[in-house]
């Protein structure tokens, strides 16, 4: 009797599909409501002006105009200061 099962039956191959995240709309391309303008993981982008979060963090546009970034700095809670990157639509 085989210790091991015979060839084919590979222990290999378990990988998880591709997330596919990143900026989808970049500055200066015309958005419209509804529209993903950054897929993320964690708030790495703040939403702007007409864009909202959803829940797994993705950026979507609430209305219809030109998107475009700015950074920002963000003061917290303990008085610790970073700069954050915000998008906006108008």
């Amino acid at each position: 009797m085989a210790k091991t099962k015979a060839t084919g039956a590979s222990r290999l191959g378990r990988d998880s599909q591709p997330k596919y995240l990143g900026v989808k709309l970049y500055a200066g391309e015309l958005a419209k409501p509804g529209n993903i303008v950054i897929r993320q993981r964690g708030t790495k982008f703040l939403p702007g002006k007409n864009v909202k979060r959803a829940k797994d963090d993705t950026l979507y546009a609430l209305r219809e105009g030109k998107v475009y970034f700015a950074t920002k700095r963000k003061k917290g809670f303990d008085g610790h200061q970073r700069i954050v990157k915000i998008v906006n639509v108008e």
